[in-house]
């Protein structure tokens, strides 16, 4: 990483950290009937099971963790937010939360069986750095599997709203620069990713997901009050381009109306590896 790339990191982490402190009620409300959609795939992908020692990376509100300890396994979920960690502890008393960074996890290595991430790499300003923390905690033999969200023009929430926004404002706003929201969204970049930092074995499917609102005013509001960087984007638009883009995101969003609701289909991309076992031993001991 050259010089000039390290305060982009900091300011794209710097504005993520805060935009998270500031809505885990509005994300929950907003995302916790979709995100939730992925998470039985994401335990089967990684073979999550009773007696399995789970790290929860970017817990959130701690669906993944629960939804693993039903299982049997022993869980720790971890996240960057104190505002999340306090609203995982709320929901789920009975489970360990910690508040850390997925770049720098305060564990030793070879302490997990299993490290998930249910669509947290596309909030990290150093994914690569996170990809390599999983697979320094995970045993030898043990697996990593993430989500994320499918291209936009799958994606029909984001493919909505992008759209909306590139038509009726302006896109280049000033934002701290991270890494491409949808990069993972392409399967060779997940495999490469994951094979680069030692793991072997990777394999990517999608998942299939649909967003059920009331309408598209919903969508925006979604959006706005309960994401990140979408949100930034939205909230430095001039008013008459707010109210360009949500009349447009309403607009388009009635073609996916199913009676009383849209039904806008959302997949994930699910990506798994595993990092190698203990070389067999040879000769004599």
């Amino acid at each position: 990483m050259t010089d000039e790339a390290i305060p982009d990191s900091v300011s794209f982490h710097n504005f993520e950290h805060a935009g998270w402190e500031s809505i885990p009620l509005a994300y929950h409300n907003g995302f916790g009937d979709l995100t939730t959609q992925a998470i039985e795939p994401l335990l089967e992908a990684a073979a999550v099971g009773k007696g399995a020692r789970v790290l929860d990376i970017a817990t959130g509100p701690g669906y993944v963790a629960a939804a693993a300890a039903r299982r049997g396994a022993e869980v720790v979920g971890i996240d960057f937010s104190a505002a999340m960690i306090e609203q995982a502890r709320k929901r789920y008393p009975g489970l360990v939360f910690w508040c850390c960074d997925a770049v720098a996890l305060p564990f030793g290595a070879q302490t997990f069986d299993v490290a998930l991430m249910n669509f947290g790499m596309l909030h990290l300003s150093q994914p690569e750095k996170a990809i390599g923390e999983a697979s320094r905690v995970l045993r030898r033999g043990g697996r990593f599997a993430f989500t994320v969200w499918a291209k936009p023009e799958e994606a029909a929430g984001f493919e909505t709203v992008l759209e909306a926004i590139g038509a009726c404002g302006a896109t280049n706003v000033g934002l701290p620069e991270g890494p491409p929201f949808f990069r993972f969204s392409e399967p060779s970049e997940c495999v490469r990713a994951l094979l680069e930092a030692g793991f072997e074995s990777a394999r990517v499917t999608k998942v299939s997901q649909t967003w059920r609102l009331r309408d598209g005013d919903h969508l925006f509001e979604i959006m706005k009050d309960g994401t990140v960087r979408t949100a930034g984007l939205l909230r430095a638009q001039t008013a008459g381009a707010l109210v360009r883009i949500r009349a447009r995101i309403r607009e388009e969003a009635e073609r996916y109306r199913r009676g009383a609701v849209i039904e806008l289909p959302m997949p994930a991309v699910l990506a798994v590896a595993r990092k190698p076992a203990a070389p067999a031993l040879t000769g004599e001991q």
